[in-house]
Parts: structure tokens; C-alpha cells; sequence
């Protein structure tokens, strides 16, 4: 059976990101490759790792960043691309290569609480539960198909630390488990039309 090949998209601290290269192995995955916006912690577990590691800083022209990721991309030719905490929007240059085959993963249950600040409006919404999804990735902000999702219950005491940090559990084995299911066939690359 052949491997998939995955690039993955970082932001921030990358557990997300390490926990599916821990597993990729065994679930019959290789990520190829890291890219981030900044030089986080996500760049240096890929280091740690042997995983190459692309830092594109935003620049001032969206487009221009739009097409250097797009050509990035295309150099290292993934057939599936997962945005781990990834906090920018995919542009039309990505999107018309990949779209279909870009999956993300958000610490909430969607379609409620979209964005980068998830966790925190759960709470101020006063959300008893809410969780992690898996969706593909589309031209809007956390509105692209869902692909799965878990819930997890909001404790009295919760700060919203606490409360990610429960999430980012959740998150991170709903990941792994959606790229095995893609790796092996049980779920198909997403029928995601342009809006």
C-alpha cells in the first residue's frame, strides 16, 4: 500500500502537527513537509522530527503570499494538506490547486463558534458543550463540509486554558484518526464546490 503524502500547516506550538507525525507510520501517512507563517514551535518539533520545515512570513500583499504558499506547495506535490492550528485563510491561488484536499481542524462544535477565538466565545456564550470537528477546507472561515466531530463538556470552573487544553485532546486523536480514514480510503476527498 502506498504512503500519502501530507503537508501540514502551523501556527503555533504544533502538538496538533506532532501528533499526527508520531502516528504517520502506522497510519499510512508521510508528511513531506511543515509550513508556518512564523518560526513557532511547530517549525522546531518538525526539525526534531527530520521533517522539512518552509517559513513564509505574511507579507504586506496577500496575493503575493497566496502564490508563494501556492508554489510551495506545488514543489512538495501533497496529496493532502491539513491545516494544525493554522492561523490564515487559504487563498484563491491554494484553493483552486487544492481545494477538495485541504482538511482543518477547529476546537469547537461547527458550524457554532467559527474563528480564531473559539474556545473563548464558547464560554462567554455561556456553552454547557462544545468540542472539536474535523471539516475540508473551503473559500469561507470554518464553514466547509464537516467531516466529524466530538463533543466535550464545559465544567463550571473552566478558564478558557483549561477548556483548550481538554479540546486540543480530543482534537488531536479526531485528527489522526481522519487522515488514517482518508490514507486508507474511508473517507473520500471532499466534493467542496466554490461558493
Amino acid at each position: 500500500m502506498s504512503t500519502l503524502r501530507v503537508v501540514v500547516l502551523a501556527s503555533g506550538a504544533g502538538t496538533l502537527f506532532e501528533a499526527l507525525a508520531h502516528r504517520a507510520a502506522e497510519i499510512g501517512v508521510e508528511i513531506v513537509g511543515l509550513i508556518s507563517d512564523a518560526q513557532v514551535g511547530a517549525c522546531e518539533r518538525a526539525i526534531s522530527l527530520g521533517i522539512p520545515v518552509t517559513v513564509l512570513p505574511m507579507s504586506v500583499d496577500r496575493a503575493i503570499w497566496d502564490q508563494t504558499l501556492a508554489t510551495e506547495l506545488s514543489r512538495l506535490k501533497p496529496e493532502l494538506i491539513v491545516s494544525a492550528g493554522f492561523m490564515k485563510i487559504l487563498g484563491p491561488k491554494v484553493l483552486e490547486n487544492h481545494l477538495g484536499r485541504i482538511i482543518n481542524t477547529h476546537p469547537a462544535l461547527l458550524p457554532l463558534f467559527p474563528g480564531a477565538h473559539a474556545v473563548r466565545d464558547a464560554l462567554a456564550a455561556g456553552a454547557t458543550v462544545t468540542g472539536a470537528t474535523v471539516h475540508f477546507v473551503d473559500e469561507g472561515v470554518d464553514t466547509g463540509q464537516i467531516i466529524t466531530s466530538q463533543q466535550v463538556m464545559v465544567e463550571p470552573d473552566d478558564t478558557e486554558a483549561l477548556l483548550h487544553e481538554r479540546i486540543k485532546v480530543v482534537e488531536r486523536e479526531l485528527l489522526v484518526t481522519v487522515v488514517r480514514d482518508i490514507a486508507n480510503g474511508k473517507i473520500e476527498f471532499g466534493d467542496v464546490v466554490h461558493k
